[in-house]
């Protein structure tokens, strides 16, 4: 799939010209006639602040001409989704440490087969809805491009791992999976161009139904 201007969307042969190593021209959109992708310039420190500040341009980047560019996206996924569900799971850990029922691993055990069952759930009911209403960019339809997408926009759940340094309230986790929810429906209007009151339905329906299932094995 060809890169992508990150302020329209339109696709775009090349991004930039190379004269030699480290001399670059970035090239401009023929659409809006901006910068095509001012980010390939950026530190990578510019681009995680604007990917936490929700800004579409930065998400383009990253899903369009970055990590749909990598030649090796199977392993991508793999490993991207491998750490999203490690995740889940130990939001779910913490969420029912608590309780006197089940020994360290039982509970880890279950953590992870909750996440599993409820990420299921989620990405089926993401996908199947999305394929019917949604109309996709070229190259972003198939299951594989959406559910990297979803991954690759949870990045906030890393913040969890703090967790295992200082002491926050179990409560947290539902603070930052409202700033997961919302970098999901960034990202999910970027690859469908679609508007933003259909994006927050599937997502609060897709979000909703995982809930509601890890609340159920819970």
């Amino acid at each position: 799939m060809d890169p992508r201007c990150v302020k329209c969307g339109r696709g775009i042969e090349k991004l930039y010209i190379q004269y030699s190593p480290g001399n670059i021209r970035l090239l401009k959109c023929g659409n809006c006639k901006s910068v095509a992708d001012e980010y390939i310039e950026c530190e990578l420190m510019i681009l995680i602040i604007d990917l936490i500040l929700h800004k579409p341009q930065a998400y383009r980047h990253l899903l369009f001409n970055m990590l749909h560019q990598n030649s090796d996206f199977n392993t991508l996924l793999f490993k991207s989704s491998f750490l999203f569900l490690f995740l889940d799971a130990y939001k779910l850990w913490i969420l029912n440490e608590s309780s006197e029922e089940w020994s360290g691993l039982s509970l880890g055990l279950k953590s992870l087969g909750c996440a599993l069952l409820g990420n299921l759930v989620f990405f089926c009911v993401l996908f199947v809805f999305s394929r019917r209403f949604f109309t996709f960019v070229k190259g972003f339809s198939g299951y594989k491009e959406v559910l990297l997408t979803m991954v690759v926009s949870s990045y906030l759940k890393v913040y969890m791992l703090s967790m295992l340094v200082w002491e926050f309230p179990a409560s947290m986790v539902y603070i930052i999976d409202l700033f997961v929810m919302s970098s999901n429906l960034v990202a999910l209007q970027v690859i469908t161009e679609s508007s933003f009151r259909r994006c927050i339905g599937l997502c609060l329906g897709a979000h909703a139904l995982k809930f509601f299932v890890n609340w159920m094995l819970k």
